[in-house]
């Protein structure tokens, strides 16, 4: 787990722009630093050791051959079978590393490649020979990679805030990505908070000659497994339940590989639990898990340290409770805005838990991130496709469509959000009814919030149904399992994942993810529509040969909270708002609109 910098130019890369670049990734790679270089290319690295803690596997790495270098960010679980295959073929390795299997199964394959690898990554392959650049991303996008188009050539890199720092890129912002921001809380994917800085989409890859992206495709779309058809003979529940557990085990088996210490973050939750105790079964020792609370909270639904105490017992792990006061959030504030590689209403709490696990001198921990998108956890997988199917039958009545304008109009001057103006036809389909329920603002707060310019050339081109289709692709029929694929190819992609990466990475932590995982979701594909049958999460829930408590499968979720609407409250940020404060959600979206582009860079 790393980050790197990588400049394919026609001409000269300052050492004066790869050395600010390299600074603003020091924090995710404490542990080395490394550059190469030839005409044309450029690649630094800094390197954070999980696998092979030798130097002999540092980074930029050579192939054998010595045509490919690379640099690597991310972890190749199944790199071991990998390597061996490729041993019994005559292949000879130097280190125990994942990068030199990447190498090796290039210089063999070619892109083809991709396919193989199980884990989560972001790489850049320099070919010597030929001259040409191959990067890819992961199918997920659990690893960052940006692109950021510059006078003479283009730059890669694992954050915004690396390319920024160069000085070789604009820093004009990107209307689309801003206006993202203010809807959604976080900019959605391939946009950035720049215009000539975007994402590499997920399970995409690209070519780069003569200092110019030549190719650009899709190798991989996760969407595909939530347009899988029932079974024609459906399997009685037993044989749902092994066959999940079976893949779950495996996956967090892959997940457990590392030459340090692995912890776990607990709440008091099933996706968390479920993982400790599979994690146990798979033989960690010593496992300890990690869980933040705070005195607002005590007492209350909302305190997940004793819970996350019963769960710790239940499995026989040690426990950490790491309790956050206001006086270090506000102290800690300037250094969470630092972090945050582009504006997010989230991610708090995950900077936190990362920093309680890098003070127990853990370098890896695992997170239950995604069991809600997988196994249909929200409130909204039932809500909202009886939303959609209800409104579907009430639209076709005479008048309803003009009652429920009445309806929404009162509703949004009674809230102050105008999003609910739009409910009437938002919830008419699947992706308007998420967006419904996602966004924090409508698009009338463009004029107030963004530039007049920028504003009005968002409002001009805005539709939900094709923002939403942007970032997934087309949706099948079946709403439970269309909304699944939203909410796993955007709020989990473009919040979730991407705020679990600069939140831990901040700390020099590397977070894990074993229930989003491509070769999981590939194994589970034909069971998805099954997952209906089974509400609370169940079949995770069930998993660990010694299932969680049924008074923690059956507890009111409570979500990964922190008390900013208490802190609000009682004027700590509302003070530093330059506009009258509109709610919790809007002051934080314009604190950090109106602190990001002040922090470091």
């Amino acid at each position: 787990m790393c980050g790197f910098i990588a400049a394919v130019t026609d001409g000269v890369f300052s050492q004066e722009s790869a050395d600010r670049a390299l600074d603003r990734l020091a924090v995710r790679g404490p542990d080395g630093v490394g550059e190469w270089k030839e005409d044309g290319i450029y690649l630094g690295h800094r390197r954070l050791a999980i696998l092979d803690l030798d130097h002999r596997a540092e980074q930029p790495m050579h192939s054998i051959c010595n045509r490919y270098v690379i640099v690597f960010n991310g972890e190749i679980y199944n790199y071991k079978v990998l390597r061996s295959e490729m041993e019994t073929q005559g292949k000879i390795f130097r280190t125990t590393s994942d990068t030199e299997v990447i190498l090796a199964l290039f210089a063999a394959e070619g892109e083809a490649m991709l396919e193989r690898l199980h884990g989560m990554f972001s790489f850049v392959i320099w070919d010597r020979t030929t001259r040409k650049v191959f990067a890819a991303r992961d199918p997920y996008g659990i690893k960052p990679l940006y692109i950021a188009t510059i006078a003479n050539g283009v730059l890669l890199g694992s954050q915004v805030k690396a390319l920024v720092a160069t000085g070789m890129v604009s820093k004009e912002p990107d209307e689309y990505g801003q206006a993202g921001f203010w809807m959604l809380g976080s900019v959605p994917e391939p946009h950035t908070w720049y215009r000539d800085i975007q994402a590499v989409q997920a399970g995409h890859c690209l070519w780069i000659e003569d200092s110019k992206v030549i190719s650009f495709r899709k190798w991989y779309d996760i969407g595909e497994a939530w347009h899988t058809e029932p079974t024609i003979q459906a399997l009685s529940n037993e044989e749902v339940g092994v066959q999940i557990r079976d893949a779950l085990r495996e996956s967090v088996e892959r997940h457990l590989v590392a030459d340090v210490p692995v912890g776990v973050f607990l709440s008091g939750g099933i996706d968390s639990g479920a993982l400790a105790g599979l994690m146990v079964e798979a033989g960690t020792r010593d496992l300890e898990g990690i869980t933040i609370a705070y005195d607002e909270f005590a007492g209350s639904h909302e305190d997940e340290a004793p819970v996350a105490s019963r769960i710790a017992h239940h499995y026989g792990i040690s426990h950490h409770i790491r309790r956050i006061t206001q006086e270090e959030f506000l102290e800690d504030l300037p250094k969470i805005l630092d972090a945050m590689d582009q504006p997010s209403i989230d991610g708090v709490n995950t900077w936190y838990a990362s920093k309680a696990v890098a003070e127990r001198g853990l370098k890896v921990v695992v997170s239950g991130v995604g069991g809600d998108e997988l196994f249909f956890g929200y409130d909204s997988f039932r809500r909202l496709p009886l939303l959609v199917r209800i409104w579907e039958g009430l639209s076709q009545l005479p008048g309803a469509m003009s009652l429920a304008r009445t309806v929404a109009q009162v509703q949004a001057k009674r809230t102050g959000n105008g999003r609910w103006r739009y409910a009437p036809e938002w919830a008419q389909t699947m992706a308007g009814a998420w967006w419904l329920r996602r966004s924090l603002n409508g698009p009338d707060v463009f004029s107030e919030l963004m530039d007049s310019e920028l504003a009005a050339k968002e409002l001009q081109d805005f539709n939900v149904e094709r923002q939403v289709e942007s970032m997934t692709g087309s949706l099948g029929a079946d709403r439970m399992m269309a909304l699944a694929q939203i909410e796993s190819m955007t709020y989990m992609r473009n919040q979730l994942l991407r705020d679990s990466d600069w939140a831990s990475m901040s700390h020099s932590v590397e977070l894990r993810t074993p229930l989003v995982d491509s070769f999981l979701l590939q194994q589970l594909q034909p069971l998805i529509p099954e997952f209906k049958r089974f509400p609370n999460k169940m079949l995770l829930a069930n998993a660990p040969k010694n299932p969680l408590p049924q008074e923690i499968v059956e507890r009111r979720k409570t979500g990964f909270a922190i008390p900013v609407k208490r802190w609000f409250r009682e004027g700590v940020l509302n003070s530093q708002c330059t506009e009258e404060a509109k709610g919790e959600r809007l002051d934080w979206l314009k604190y950090i609109d109106q602190t990001y582009d002040e922090a470091k860079l």
